[in-house]
């Protein structure tokens, strides 16, 4: 059967909302659904494409709404499925696709899959998870090494019946058993049940633990030793992984104009062809997190280093070229704020060093993401102690007391936090200078909201025609431009001054038409000379941070950042 995709991805401006934070309706301190519906003419002023939602659905929250109780409704805090529908009606009357997260490694504890498969061996849901007898004579040794993504053994102990389920996030947050045909055709059920009410794709959550690599007689082997986590190479790129993912995109996602987009850490760019490639009809496309590397060691902080950046993304962006399609990314509910982190200390130039950063990513081949708050330059929140973080991580370790053995522990948790918790992402969206930051008419909001939103907000962004938000939308309007569009959709990419500390410097070329892209990634001039093999008659500029800003010989402000198009 021939395909119904579009791959209209690959023209689209992707929103993520993270709904807890965004939009609270009904003063209760949590956003929701009617929040969102309340702000969508101004994703539409933004010019956004499509919206990716974090999970709306039933969940008991143990790690934010990726444990699902119940995938066909929504969670009570967020509204009704009425309020959804309402929602998705008005994002589709404004020209805005709907990607939705469809998490199918695990469910929660709560989920009834789960409440039938504990309660006996012989249940027709036991094996719709992954259950092991222990080591040890009496059994309460865990059956095998592996670690939880969020620290300690990834097997929690059921005495119902004396043995172990496993889990590579929250004991709350059981695994899945893909291997069972069974749970494949829920997943698929699932996915057709939202593709029908009018859903347009689907984030895919951690995909690449789908398949677990299991021995003869059932066993599960161990991992090799790692400090950091145990098990990986058998869970992640699992042997079955492509079988599945192809299953349900030719059994259910083909039938639809979908596009998916997945969760994958840690993945090469050959082992990305082989998700993505067209040819083989499995993802779309991927999330890889290479780039984010470039400031950290295994999530541990180290200097950043623009050069590794630069080389990373050169190799995805020629990697893929011709075969599949990027995602560009700075920032997501799992990420830090993109400032501070990716540019050192900003100062005075926070704006000038928001655009560059867009500049960077928004030219390269790709489906550009923006992360809510990114497009009026949102920053990390000033964490003073570790009680006022909320990220599920950051209380698994602390509650195992893994640094504890370490002199001054606590201080060297925080320190590591402060830089990487995903609480930064997850403040409330500043919306104005007013109470709550406009976030919420309620005494008290969900989570802390960055004191700096007096003057980081949406209403002062709107009243600066000189803002982060209106570049954004200046950047996001340049893929609907007769003449910028099928340069930066099908576009080779060269890169000049690969080795250079400070700026990053390269050339999208389609058809005989040029974009040069010049970001400065520092807060300090820069010296920067037009490279001898660009050859060129004529200038015109598309986009730029600075109002004076010129192609030639220059000294580059701090954070500057522009885009000719060469003739």
């Amino acid at each position: 059967m021939e395909s119904a995709k579009t791959r209209w991805y690959k023209d689209a401006v992707v929103y993520q909302i993270y709904p807890r934070s965004f939009a609270d309706s009904n003063g209760d301190g949590i956003g929701d659904l009617r929040g969102i519906i309340g702000k969508l003419d101004y994703l539409q002023k933004l010019g956004i494409t499509a919206v990716w939602l974090s999970p709306c659905y039933k969940s008991p929250n143990a790690d934010n709404g990726y444990d699902i109780s119940d995938y066909r409704d929504i969670m009570d805090e967020f509204g009704t499925l009425d309020d959804w529908k309402e929602m998705i009606a008005g994002m589709h009357e404004r020209g805005i696709r709907l990607i939705m997260d469809l998490v199918v490694n695990h469910t929660s504890d709560e989920h009834e899959w789960f409440k039938q498969s504990r309660s006996s061996v012989d249940n027709p849901y036991r094996d719709y998870y992954i259950w092991r007898k222990g080591r040890g004579k009496n059994g309460k040794r865990p059956p095998n090494n592996w670690t939880s993504r969020f620290g300690g053994t990834a097997w929690e102990y059921d005495e119902t019946t004396k043995e172990w389920y496993l889990h590579l996030f929250n004991t709350k947050q059981p695994d899945l058993n893909w291997d069972n045909p069974k749970v494949r055709k829920e997943v698929a059920d699932i996915v057709k049940y939202w593709l029908d009410l009018g859903v347009d794709g689907f984030r895919c959550d951690v995909i690449t633990y789908i398949s677990k690599n299991v021995l003869e007689g059932g066993k599960l082997p161990n991992g090799k030793f790692n400090p950091i986590q145990q098990g990986d190479e058998h869970f992640t790129h699992g042997p079955h992984i492509h079988e599945y993912l192809r299953e349900l995109n030719v059994n259910v996602l083909e039938h639809y104009d979908s596009m998916t987009v997945g969760e994958a850490q840690g993945v090469t760019i050959e082992q990305g062809l082989l998700y993505t490639d067209e040819s083989r009809r499995e993802l779309d496309t991927i999330f890889q997190f290479e780039a984010m590397e470039a400031d950290c060691w295994n999530q541990i902080p180290t200097t950043f280093r623009l050069p590794k950046l630069k080389k990373i993304f050169g190799r995805w962006q020629t990697g893929l070229f011709g075969k599949s399609w990027n995602s560009l990314f700075w920032e997501n509910h799992d990420q830090p704020r993109a400032l501070g982190r990716f540019t050192g200390d900003y100062g005075e130039y926070r704006k000038e060093a928001a655009k560059m950063l867009a500049v960077a990513t928004h030219m390269q081949q790709g489906t550009p993401y923006v992360y809510q708050g990114e497009e009026i330059g949102m920053t990390n929140y000033p964490f003073k102690s570790l009680d006022e973080m909320d990220d599920v991580l950051v209380k698994t370790i602390r509650k195992m007391g893994l640094f504890k053995a370490l002199p001054f522990h606590n201080t060297i948790l925080l320190k590591v936090m402060q830089r990487r918790a995903r609480d930064h992402a997850r403040t409330p969206m500043q919306w104005s200078a007013g109470n709550n930051a406009g976030f919420t008419e309620g005494e008290k909001p969900w989570f802390v909201i960055n004191p700096n939103y007096t003057t980081i907000n949406v209403q002062e962004a709107l009243a600066d025609p000189d803002s982060i938000f209106y570049f954004y939308q200046k950047l996001i309007g340049l893929r609907k431009d007769p003449k910028i569009a099928p340069i930066l959709k099908n576009g080779t990419y060269k890169e000049y001054y690969p080795k250079h500390k400070d700026i990053y410097v390269y050339e999208r070329s389609f058809e005989g038409k040029r974009l040069l892209v010049v970001c400065n990634f520092k807060n300090k001039t820069v010296p920067f000379v037009v490279p001898n093999e660009i050859a060129y008659v004529g200038t015109e500029q598309v986009v730029s941070n600075y109002s004076d800003s010129r192609l030639g010989n220059v000294d580059l402000r701090p954070y500057e950042a522009f885009v000719y198009l060469l003739k």
